[in-house]
């Protein structure tokens, strides 16, 4: 099996698990509203649909510039190729890491549960967002895999919707959970690079 498809593989394992595991979890106690994280959503799935492969998003741009975006701008050797292959698993690994971590407190949406609290603990030491961090890990070996403008563009949408995820998730939470402890939290964790200078 090429790399390519192996990871495709991987991508489909991955949804599909996390399907299954979303009926784990408590009841939502309270969320902000949620035209407030539609359109962020938006952003990021986009992105993540265009680095995955697909052309839909580009069709009718013409010609010309849909092959633009979609040439390799380079090609990886075989060793490269299977070790985007892993860095892939290790990113789904570093999802299911913090979702087994965070048991019945996870949801697919910002809000607070029953007995919400702060989660310092586990990959949560390492970053406030782990399970964001493990899929930009998935996408950027994606887009490193195929090559094209159209997967750095999209990877560069993904980036965008989940930092302004996170920035809302954080401001929601930190009303909720109590600003001091949470900015101590934000203070000595960064976002969602592992060992990044901390902030913001």
């Amino acid at each position: 099996m090429a790399p390519q498809q192996t990871i495709y593989g991987l991508w489909d394992a991955f949804v599909v698990s996390w399907a299954i595991a979303a009926f784990w979890r408590r009841p939502v106690a309270a969320r902000p509203p949620v035209w407030t994280e539609l359109w962020r959503n938006v952003v990021t799935g986009v992105g993540a649909i265009i680095v995955v492969g697909f052309a839909a998003p580009f069709s009718g741009t013409g010609e010309s510039l849909d092959v633009v975006l979609h040439a390799p701008l380079w090609r990886s050797p075989p060793a490269i190729a299977w070790s985007l292959v892993v860095l892939t698993a290790a990113g789904f690994a570093f999802c299911w890491w913090a979702r087994l971590h965070l048991g019945p407190l996870w949801s697919g949406f910002a809000g607070r549960k029953a007995e919400h609290h702060i989660v310092y603990t586990g990959p949560y030491r390492l970053v406030r967002h782990p399970i964001y961090t493990g899929i930009l890990t998935a996408l950027l070996a994606m887009a490193l895999l195929k090559g094209t403008a159209a997967g750095l563009i999209g990877l560069g949408l993904t980036i965008v919707g989940f930092i302004l995820k996170c920035r809302l998730e954080e401001g929601f939470l930190r009303s909720e959970l109590g600003a001091e402890s949470y900015d101590a939290y934000r203070a000595r964790t960064p976002m969602l690079i592992p060992f990044a200078p901390r902030g913001p």
